[in-house]
């Protein structure tokens, strides 16, 4: 077994190759060797803190803790993003562990570890097994983006419902295929009318501009944001586009940007607004074992594990040029 690997942090927003050590592994600790981790848009947030990136990861479990049972050296896990809680409090025993005030998730503590390198260690209880079915190239955007839109959508829509979705991104592209997957109608609203092809081909039966909402002849029952930035929020909540008692999903959470959602819309329509923060453990499962069995696929883009190819599709995701996920892909794998 390894005792040293290399992570890669931001220092003074710069990608850098850092030595770390394998540490003496807990009972219920896991050493998975990295093959491929997504790359996400809030690694971008964390690059200036010299905090080790990168929480979609996916490898092969080389060591385990003397009380592990769930996973055996060989199989393959993923995660990265939550990584613990107290197992305790009301959020715990309820299924709610992300909302746990002891949680540990990425950028937020157990800051020299992380899916940028050569190993990850993880909790037994904080690893997820990879469908046999799916590859590990679309595994580990799963593990952040694929969580995060199945459980925004699972907690509000049903079959026959009408979702519409902004943004046609990272996130969007996800949100897209679940819905469509889940027996929804999905409506598509982007800036950019060269989408609308791909749009349809992931799942959509509408496609609207943003500056185009009066031609929506039917009200949704769900609005998911799924951009980086917020819409304007008057031209969405009108009962000619949201239905009353409809559902606002926002899954962006730009630091610059207040949520302001009109007062008066959301008293007398009855709007709900949900967020969603990743996923419980069982969430995560089933959001992996629905992909798997309904070919829901991340679209990636791959590029080497290394200095220079984190750097490349930093380089791409902060001008807004990938599609629709990027994916480092360790040299040996």
């Amino acid at each position: 077994m390894a005792t040293k690997y290399t992570v890669y942090r931001g220092v003074e927003g710069v990608i850098k190759p850092a030595p770390a050590e394998v540490p003496a592994l807990g009972p219920k600790d896991i050493l998975v060797k990295i093959t491929h981790s997504g790359v996400c848009g809030t690694d971008l947030g964390y690059l200036p803190y010299g905090v080790a990136l990168g929480h979609e990861g996916v490898g092969i479990v080389e060591a385990i803790g003397s009380d592990v049972t769930q996973f055996k050296i060989g199989e393959r896990a993923g995660g990265g993003y939550h990584r613990n809680s107290c197992g305790h409090c009301d959020y715990c025993l309820t299924g709610e562990d992300i909302w746990c005030y002891e949680r540990t998730v990425f950028g937020e503590g157990d800051y020299n570890n992380g899916t940028f390198g050569e190993y990850y260690i993880g909790k037994e209880t904080y690893l997820h097994k990879i469908p046999e079915s799916m590859a590990s190239e679309h595994a580990a955007p799963l593990q952040c983006a694929g969580a995060t839109t199945y459980n925004a959508l699972v907690q509000v829509v049903k079959p026959g419902d009408r979702v519409g979705i902004v943004g046609i991104g990272g996130l969007g592209h996800l949100a897209i295929q679940f819905a469509a997957k889940l027996g929804t109608e999905v409506v598509v609203f982007s800036t950019s009318k060269n989408k609308e092809e791909e749009a349809r081909k992931l799942g959509a039966s509408e496609f609207y501009l943003l500056d185009e909402l009066e031609k929506v002849n039917k009200p949704i029952n769900t609005l998911v944001v799924a951009g980086s930035k917020y819409p304007d929020w008057s031209k969405f909540m009108t009962k000619s586009v949201l239905a009353r008692a409809g559902n606002v999903v926002p899954l962006a959470a730009p630091h610059d940007q207040p949520l302001s959602l009109p007062a008066f819309e959301m008293f007398f329509a009855g709007y709900n607004i949900r967020s969603s923060l990743v996923a419980s453990r069982a969430k995560h499962d089933e959001m992996l074992n629905f992909a798997a069995t309904h070919n829901v696929k991340p679209w990636v883009e791959k590029y080497e594990l290394s200095e220079s190819g984190i750097a490349e599709i930093v380089g791409k995701l902060t001008k807004n040029q990938v599609r629709y996920r990027g994916v480092l892909v360790a040299k040996d794998a």
